[in-house]
């Protein structure tokens, strides 16, 4: 029988361990090659600091390869045109890839099907999920509406088996009759490396699975909290990029005791809304509650700016906006308030700020942005009611109760007393000024009063409501 290659085309799935599309290809052929196509449409949404991040991943992954007796072909352009030209090229039998749910991946792995076959087999697996998008489903066939059932269904539900690895040698595609010289891929403005958290590739994210082991027992107590730096597990750029599967997380986690139990659950969510985009890929730019699309939003560009640059005059929100600045993440419980502070207390589109958190986040994962987006906003399924507003105020109280979070990413209001920095306009000048803070001057006046603005969200989702 004469010699098979695949091709085992790479995205967001940057691991060869409990991969199934890669093992799949290991035991389908006798060689394979791994295949990284950098396109720059998909390149351009994303904010520097993912774009550093996912460069880190591929040159661990190539490292990964080298010492296999291979390498990783990287190549520039439009997947339809480049994934066939490289299949072509290298007499490939057979194409493998973990499968994606947004409107733009699903459009493009179609293209690519089509332009593939009938020569070469595309073999789809989906290695970013505990279960195969839309195989949890309802009595009526689709995917559930409401999280608790789903979750009850995806808990009872057993993994569908992933293939073992094979022992099919590693195309190096440098070498060889058939040369296929790598492109060069650009260097990451950041090392990631200098941040263990942000360590690249799949041994450094299994580091951070192994530390956070020891801290999860206590997530129910302590995720809420963004002061707290073992207070979640921080592995969500790990999942959306793919330096960890959903599964060995999910394995190496447990349900053993009530944090690991709430901490899987959380894996939960990201399958329900990979599933519910799969059915929906639309859910990106439109609300699923119909009505909903009506809300007279404002047209509020100084407040967006104010909002994105962290200087609202609510220490809360703009903690969580710096944070989300400097450093291309923010705290789960933060993400809320800073949401729900766009949607409601400045009425602005949630969409503005969806596209704005999906650009800027090192986990910007289209699915889970746009679902949690909508679940803020009271749009989307399973949602916060619509007359739900936090109170950035009483949120902070709550759970940055001594203002460490706030010192930390609002440091002109550091030298007020810790109970002083959730509301520095409550404080008189003078108690205002022996923390050195002049409202206006050293930090923002508050744009807006969160008491009226409440009221008018309400009326203006009941207006929309109402038709």
């Amino acid at each position: 029988m004469p010699s098979q290659t695949a091709v085992v085309w790479f995205r967001r799935d940057l691991r060869l361990a409990d991969n199934p599309a890669w093992a799949a290809a290991t035991q389908a052929a006798d060689r394979v090659l791994a295949l990284f196509v950098v396109d720059p449409a998909v390149m351009a949404t994303a904010g520097e600091r993912r774009r550093d991040l996912l460069l880190g991943h591929l040159g661990a992954l190539d490292a990964q390869l080298r010492d296999r007796g291979g390498a990783l072909l990287v190549r520039h352009g439009d997947p339809v045109r480049t994934v066939p030209d490289v299949a072509s090229a290298v007499g490939a039998t057979s194409v493998h890839l973990n499968g994606d749910v947004s409107g733009h991946a699903q459009r493009r792995d179609r293209a690519v099907r089509e332009a593939l076959q009938p020569d070469v087999a595309v073999d789809v697996r989906w290695g970013s999920h505990v279960h195969r998008p839309g195989s949890v489903v309802a009595g009526t066939g689709a995917t559930h509406q409401v999280f608790t059932p789903y979750h009850r269904a995806w808990a009872a539900e057993p993994w569908a088996p992933w293939p073992d690895e094979g022992d099919a040698a590693v195309v190096d595609p440098r070498r060889g009759a058939r040369s296929l010289d790598p492109d060069t891929l650009p260097r990451p403005e950041r090392d990631p490396s200098s941040d263990e958290r942000t360590a690249p590739g799949e041994e450094a994210a299994e580091r951070r699975l192994s530390a956070w082991l020891d801290h999860v027992d206590g997530y129910p107590d302590t995720h809420d909290l963004p002061a707290d730096e073992h207070g979640t597990s921080q592995l969500s750029s790990d999942l959306h990029l793919g330096t960890l599967s959903p599964r060995h997380v999910a394995e190496a986690v447990g349900t053993g005791s009530d944090g690991r139990a709430a901490f899987v659950r959380q894996l939960a969510w990201r399958d329900w809304y990979a599933s519910l985009f799969l059915e929906r890929p639309s859910l990106v730019g439109s609300a699923m509650r119909a009505e909903l699309d009506g809300v007279a939003w404002r047209d509020d560009p100084d407040g967006v700016a104010a909002w994105q640059e962290g200087r609202t005059g609510f220490p809360i929100v703009d903690a969580g906006m710096r944070q989300l600045a400097s450093t291309g993440w923010m705290h789960n419980r933060v993400r809320m308030i800073t949401a729900s502070f766009l949607v409601k207390d400045l009425l602005v589109d949630w969409r503005i700020g969806e596209a704005h958190f999906r650009r800027v986040l090192v986990d910007g994962e289209v699915s889970q942005n746009a679902g949690n987006w909508q679940w803020v906003a009271g749009t989307g399924p399973d949602a916060a009611p619509y007359f739900r507003v936090l109170n950035p105020v009483t949120q902070s109280r709550r759970f940055d109760p001594d203002g460490e979070y706030i010192a930390r990413w609002v440091p002109e209001l550091a030298d007020l007393p810790p109970a002083d920095r959730h509301a520095p306009w409550e404080l008189g000048p003078i108690e205002l000024a022996a923390g050195g803070v002049v409202l206006g001057e050293d930090y923002p006046d508050r744009i807006i009063d969160h008491a009226s603005a409440r009221e008018r969200a309400i009326a203006a989702y009941s207006a929309a409501r109402a038709g």
